[in-house]
């Protein structure tokens, strides 16, 4: 599917120590929340307008099921396994009311990791094939504990020279900090409330800029690295996959044993499989 009049936004710091993996604490250091486990913001990954004031390469529509562009050989690109909503979005008075999501699929954010960008978004879009979402999505019933998402994990996979190594922990998704209703009212006070601050942007600005859109792509923030996930950077010819799979009626070992098999039909899984070129 394309979602080229979508918005894209993603949320930072909504797993614990998952910044500190990606070498990212200190970007945020002068970000206070009100809560000490809260994500530390929101950021634009695409506008599907051009905005004045914005980064011209945030109309750059970045998402693809299946590839990922390296942009150099000189940057050092992460994989960040992690799950992407697909939303409705309702305003009162030309102001964002209510965040619904309808749809959830395993989501890649891949990121540049550059110590010291001004904006997180310097990081997340570089152009066309820089992000991922899984064109395998799952509706959801409803986004509150005992709805379809509560018997759901993520776990993710590097392959490079026909060997697969864990690339995320394999985790359940209600381990994120904010999630369901808490996330939902969070993230519309965010994006009200977000200024032009440190790593931050005015989200409101944007989105009003591009004419309140009716639809967005949230991802939810990256899970936690396993040891060799956090020291591997992706190069050309490696193959990333991100998983969201029903731990009530499959194991890890089925979903390694998916890959291995190169069969992905299970209708518990969503799989976003990405092969890294430059």
């Amino acid at each position: 599917m394309n979602y080229r009049e979508f918005l894209g936004l993603g949320i930072a710091g909504n797993f614990a120590l998952h910044l500190a993996q990606a070498g990212e604490e200190e970007d945020f250091k002068d970000i206070i929340t009100a809560d000490e486990a809260a994500p530390k913001g929101m950021f634009p990954f695409y506008l599907p307008k051009y905005v004045e004031g914005a980064k011209e390469i945030l109309s750059t529509y970045p998402l693809s099921s299946s590839n990922i562009k390296i942009p150099g050989k000189e940057l050092n690109i992460q994989a960040e396994p992690e799950v992407g909503l697909i939303c409705r979005l309702e305003y009162e008075n030309n102001r964002l009311s209510k965040i619904i999501p309808t749809h959830f699929g395993a989501y890649n954010d891949c990121s540049i990791r550059v110590a010291g960008a001004s904006k997180i978004s310097d990081k997340k879009n570089w152009g066309e094939n820089s992000k991922g979402l899984s064109e395998k999505l799952i509706k959801i019933d409803h986004f509150s504990e005992g709805g379809i998402m509560d018997s759901y994990s993520i776990c993710s996979f590097l392959k490079r020279d026909n060997e697969l190594n864990a690339y995320g922990e394999d985790v359940e998704l209600k381990g994120y900090s904010y999630f369901y209703e808490k996330l939902q009212e969070w993230m519309v006070e965010q994006i009200n409330a977000q200024k032009d601050f440190g790593p931050l942007e005015p989200l409101s600005e944007y989105i009003a800029s591009c004419g309140n859109p009716s639809d967005a792509i949230i991802s939810i923030g990256a899970t936690r690295y396993t040891p060799y996930g956090e020291s591997t950077f992706l190069k050309e010819g490696d193959e990333v996959f991100v998983v969201l799979y029903d731990h009530t009626k499959l194991s890890l070992d089925d979903v390694i044993k998916s890959i291995k098999d190169d069969s992905f039909e299970s209708q518990h899984m969503s799989i976003l499989r990405q092969k890294v070129v430059s």
